[in-house]
């Protein structure tokens, strides 16, 4: 019998993994305050420190003025409004595919476009540090399930001869991310891309922490590389480094057009609102722009700064720098003594890492200060003697 909440509830707490809601007392941004604490923020995924970009605060506010507050209906039934197919547009071009398809998440657009994609005559073959999201849609695919060790491109290669050795005409579904979220490494794209091809497989691949971070257009891992045109479906989030709310799929017309016949949280959700398509535009433009160049460059100079300062993570190439500690008691002891000194990074632990990995997740912006990042390594530095090395 299931134990009742009550139980289940007593046990996490037991266990240091007991959460609960503690809302800010503020608006989002790099200085916040919660329980009347004035806070550094080295907890949000906003990485140029575009949510508050008054150019986009202005595209929200005129998009509610000409499209109105909600958009009333799914995109199928009389949903679909002027700023959602031209997001989309701008979406394609940008990530170099015939068309995209834009979601209510990126959670949503997991669960949509993984199910809608393969099934139970098919396979998916998944890196094992994938976010939840891709977790849940290969469950909900009914797909056969393979889990390869994280960025084991030896392992991905034997699981995909393989299947391919016993089904020459079954669909393969490779998954995995650009910059993983918890860890903030980067997957081996290009010889994932090599392998994928040479099997005959589909790749879908998450950037939704590498948008607006990486590659000299800011659209991420394949942009870096030049490897937009090889990846079958690139798939992200406007919730991050572009400011707003939102997921995506870019891919071939005829992928998208039977997404909008398949994807089930695509058919039965109502439109997202219409304003943060209009304003999603103004972000991914501002993005790709010199301003947009300007402030990766920012992001990286805070990155080096800390890593020279902290002597932490010294060849770490993203803003997602992951401290671990192993316990869960550890790295919540850790996260308060650093909210004690006016910084807020918060502890990660089990199920969103694996257990006995759990550490402190700093999460840097381009609209952090010199000074901040500069307090942060300090108070970090403390902490080397009680850190472990992540798995």
């Amino acid at each position: 019998m299931t134990a009742p909440p009550a139980e289940v509830l007593r046990q996490l707490a037991a266990s240091g993994l007991l959460r609960s809601l503690r809302p800010l007392d503020s608006s989002a941004g790099t200085e916040v305050i919660r329980d009347g604490r004035h806070l550094v923020n080295f907890a949000s995924n906003d990485y140029l420190g575009l949510a508050r970009h008054p150019a986009i605060e202005a595209a929200c506010i005129e998009g509610v003025q000409r499209f109105g507050a909600g958009s009333t209906a799914s995109r199928l039934v009389c949903g679909t409004l002027p700023p959602h197919r031209a997001l989309e547009e701008v979406l394609a071009a940008a990530k170099q595919t015939e068309a995209a398809l834009t979601f209510s998440s990126g959670f949503a657009t997991a669960l949509g476009v993984v199910p809608a994609v393969v099934g139970k005559a098919d396979f998916i073959v998944l890196d094992k540090l994938c976010h939840a999201c891709l977790v849940d849609a290969a469950r909900l695919s009914g797909a056969t399930l393979r889990v390869f060790p994280h960025n084991n491109l030896d392992k991905l290669a034997r699981l995909l001869r393989s299947i391919r050795a016993k089904s020459a005409t079954a669909r393969i579904l490779v998954l995995t991310e650009s910059v993983f979220s918890m860890d903030g490494d980067l997957c081996p794209l290009r010889e994932i891309v090599d392998l994928t091809e040479a099997h005959d497989a589909l790749l879908l691949l998450d950037e939704a922490h590498a948008i607006g971070v990486l590659g000299d257009h800011g659209m991420g891992l394949a942009d870096a590389l030049g490897l937009q045109t090889r990846v079958t479906f690139q798939m992200g989030t406007l919730s991050k480094a572009v400011g707003l709310a939102g997921g995506y799929l870019a891919a071939s017309r005829e992928w998208i057009d039977l997404l909008v016949n398949r994807a089930r949280s695509f058919i039965f959700s109502t439109a997202p609102p219409p304003a943060i398509a209009h304003a999603a535009i103004t972000s991914l433009q501002l993005i790709g722009s010199r301003e947009g160049c300007e402030r990766r460059a920012t992001l990286r100079s805070h990155l080096a700064a800390f890593q020279h300062a902290s002597g932490l993570l010294a060849n770490h190439s993203t803003p997602i720098l992951p401290i671990g500690f192993g316990s869960s008691e550890a790295a919540l002891s850790a996260s308060a003594a650093l909210e004690n000194h006016g910084l807020l990074v918060p502890a990660i632990r089990f199920p969103t890492v694996p257990r006995g990995t759990a550490r402190l997740r700093i999460s840097l912006s381009a609209a952090h200060s010199s000074a901040a990042i500069g307090r942060l390594a300090e108070k970090t530095q403390g902490l080397k003697t009680q850190a472990k090395s992540i798995p």
